[in-house]
């Protein structure tokens, strides 16, 4: 199974209190904005990511875009970029490049369980990492929910 699209809004309630904020959320580098408010990325070819009906992974995958939400006069920046999808010996999770150094990956998110819904989309669980804590603004501890992340074929 091979996938063209990742959706995710990485937490609605973080979108809600960055626009209540008066901040923005700004979307460049092919991601796109859903209906829904999440957020649309394209895959970038060569993921070799395989996600079997019981939930287990191998390989992994890339997306074009990034993310970056702002608010507070820039006291609150969380940039995410280069979003993968990584199956390892600690399940599937999904990373990012590490920002501001931009010199390697995290994991932002640990992922599952896995359901396969109509036209082959998955949709994956997601909950935040330490990694992902320091990423995303640093309110919200390792373990707490995320927005799902949706993949289409």
């Amino acid at each position: 199974m091979s996938f063209n699209k990742m959706n995710w809004g990485v937490k609605a309630s973080f979108r809600a209190y960055v626009e209540a904020a008066e901040g923005t959320i700004t979307l460049s580098d092919g991601a796109t904005s859903n209906d829904d408010g999440t957020f649309a990325f394209n895959a970038i070819l060569g993921g070799d990511l395989v996600i079997e009906s019981d939930g287990s992974a191998t390989g992994a995958m890339r997306f074009q875009g990034t993310v970056t939400f702002e608010a507070h006069g820039g006291m609150l920046k969380a940039t995410l970029t280069e979003l993968g999808l990584e199956a390892g010996a600690e399940g599937l999770v999904l990373t990012a490049l590490d920002t501001p150094m931009n010199t390697e990956r995290c994991a932002i998110a640990k992922l599952g369980p896995v359901e396969v819904g109509e036209g082959g989309a998955v949709t994956l669980a997601a909950e935040i990492t330490l990694d992902g804590m320091y990423q995303i603004a640093d309110n919200y501890p390792p373990g707490t929910a995320l927005d799902p992340v949706r993949l289409d074929q």
